[in-house]
């Protein structure tokens, strides 16, 4: 899908608004960049023509990068001006309440009636947001992930009014730029930030613990489980791994912390029903019998090549003696 002829606003020129933005502007669409004043979103603009030189130059970007952000991108002298004709609109404002209220305000009243409208929050209930916008039916968070022009994640967030035929178009917006869509309630933390913090959060335990310093914990988050993350999530990570094995270790787990471990209600009803994962033919993930060959010989082949990758890029520059 191209979004060539679509005119799209970004409300917020920085960081996040500005790549969202680039992207926009590299799948084709005409975008219409706003932010506090027209200085503000016009300085920014012009960051985002230098930035994507410099991304072409890194061989991040297509080479004529530059030149589409510049020819696509334009700056707004208002909110309202961004916004008329366009049939997409992503809000990417500070993260305050009363910050999103008064810019949605200002935005859903000179919008087109039939005009999308998502908001980029990244933990702020949408409900909650919608509020303030006029015809709420056609909001919703559309959020992206830091930085934008890289991470191919996007939680596609409706709140208990929006309407659902307005996501399929959205989430082939999302398709348009590169990007991969995931439908998510409106809880509190979404998908990404709750298990985020929730990592962050047992990370930070085992330093206080002193069971490991931040450096080692972050070595073993990057050299296993988390080296497996970008092919498989926590499911298919279950699953192949066997549900009884999980369900043992939480057992293990819950000799010290009987609640911060107890095993999760479907994984128990998993094991119950026999279904142990791969290995019995199906788990939280169904994968017929004589495909598993199949899926251990992808798994064998990515991690192979992302450990290559990962020599051939070298270790991250953090500071400090690399301990890899």
């Amino acid at each position: 899908m191209t979004l060539s002829g679509r005119t799209v606003a970004v409300i917020g020129s920085g960081y996040m608004g500005g790549g969202i933005a680039q992207v926009l502007a590299l799948a084709g669409a005409r975008v219409r960049l706003a932010d506090v004043d027209a200085g503000t979103a016009a300085a920014d603009r012009d960051r985002l023509v230098r930035e994507a030189d410099a991304f072409a130059a890194d061989g991040l970007f297509p080479a004529h990068a530059a030149d589409t952000v510049a020819e696509q991108v334009g700056a707004a002298a208002s909110y309202e001006d961004a916004v008329d004709g366009a049939d997409f609109v992503e809000e990417a404002v500070p993260e305050r309440i009363e910050v999103k209220h008064d810019v949605l305000r200002r935005v859903s009243a000179a919008a087109a009636p039939d005009a999308v409208i998502g908001s980029n929050t990244s933990t702020i209930l949408i409900g909650r947001i919608a509020e303030a916008v006029q015809r709420p039916e056609r909001f919703l968070g559309v959020h992206f992930s830091n930085p934008a022009p890289f991470i191919p994640g996007v939680e596609v967030i409706a709140h208990a009014g929006t309407d659902p035929a307005i996501l399929p178009g959205v989430e082939d917006l999302v398709r348009a730029v590169g990007k991969q869509p995931a439908r998510i309630s409106d809880a509190d933390g979404f998908v990404l930030n709750r298990l985020q913090y929730a990592l962050f959060s047992e990370a930070s335990q085992l330093v206080d613990e002193g069971v490991a310093s931040a450096e080692d914990v972050d070595t073993i988050v990057r050299t296993t489980f988390g080296f497996r993350l970008p092919f498989f999530g926590p499911f298919a990570i279950a699953d192949m791994a066997g549900l009884d094995v999980y369900a043992f270790c939480f057992a293990s787990l819950q000799g010290r912390w009987p609640e911060r471990f107890a095993t999760p209600r479907a994984l128990a009803e998993h094991v119950e029903n026999g279904r142990l994962g791969t290995k019995s033919g199906g788990g939280f993930l169904d994968v017929p019998a004589d495909r598993v060959p199949e899926l251990v010989a992808y798994r064998n082949r990515a991690y192979a090549r992302m450990a290559q990758l990962l020599d051939e890029l070298g270790p991250a520059p953090l500071g400090g003696e690399d301990r890899s």
